[in-house]
């Protein structure tokens, strides 16, 4: 094969046209599309690293609240558990308040109750007593006892209290005052004499003796001048006896 200089240097300038065609027309607009895709594909990563950044600080904000959320939900369960706690205590107290009163108000009403047991059996007692002493009275009473009541009487009107005096002369602005004597047995004419003398002194004032007999009274006299009752009789030390004040302690 003959070397041809020129058919050499025209394939060498038809590869420089090609080489200059395929740089302008396709390696350019290659390179370009590269470019272009490169950075399509840079800013993707870029967006997708900060998405997964994105998401890491959500994912760490989730936890973070989390976190936060079952601190205050715990807490919440302390603080309720104290306060039913606080509640349940103060129930209880109240309870054991309420029924330390009802014991010592039930210890109080057992106590009166039981005074009140004790006073009537007491008072009962003094009335059976008082009933078996008026029979054994009543057996055993007659003219001499009722004398002896009747000197007491007279004494009582000799040493009479100022108060009882001032009332007994007060009687004597009247014109007549009634007098009732009331005794168990017949009075003699001396006992009439000798009281009717000894409550003339006393009475400056016309004086209505009224005389009267009540076996009732067993032995004694009962004497009643208006408002004022004078006492010298067995029934009336009886029912005395048995009338006791009891005071609570």
């Amino acid at each position: 094969m003959e070397f041809n200089l020129s058919t050499f240097v025209l394939e060498i300038i038809n590869f420089l046209i090609l080489i200059w065609i395929l740089q302008r027309l396709f390696y350019k607009p290659l390179l370009a599309v590269i470019a272009k895709r490169k950075q399509f594909i840079d800013q993707s990563l870029s967006e997708a690293k900060n998405l997964k950044l994105q998401a890491e600080q959500q994912c760490n904000l989730y936890e973070n609240r989390q976190k936060l959320w079952e601190q205050e939900k715990q807490a919440a369960v302390n603080a309720l558990h104290r306060q039913l706690e606080a509640e349940r205590r103060a129930s209880l107290d109240k309870l054991n308040a309420d029924l330390e009163l009802e014991r010592q108000k039930a210890a109080v009403l057992l106590s009166k109750q039981q005074r009140e047991l004790q006073q009537q059996a007491e008072k009962q007692a003094l009335q059976n007593g008082a009933k078996f002493a008026g029979m054994l009275l009543q057996q055993s009473a007659g003219p001499e006892l009722e004398a002896r009541l009747f000197a007491l009487l007279i004494d009582k009107l000799t040493a009479l209290p100022e108060a009882c005096k001032l009332y007994l002369t007060t009687l004597g602005t009247k014109k007549s005052v009634p007098v009732k004597i009331t005794s168990a047995y017949p009075l003699s004419v001396e006992m009439r004499q000798q009281l009717e003398q000894k409550l003339g002194l006393l009475i400056n004032s016309q004086i209505n003796f009224q005389y009267h007999q009540d076996q009732a009274l067993i032995a004694g006299l009962r004497m009643d001048i208006g408002a004022w009752v004078l006492n010298a009789n067995l029934q009336h030390e009886l029912i005395s006896f048995t009338e006791i004040d009891y005071e609570p302690d």
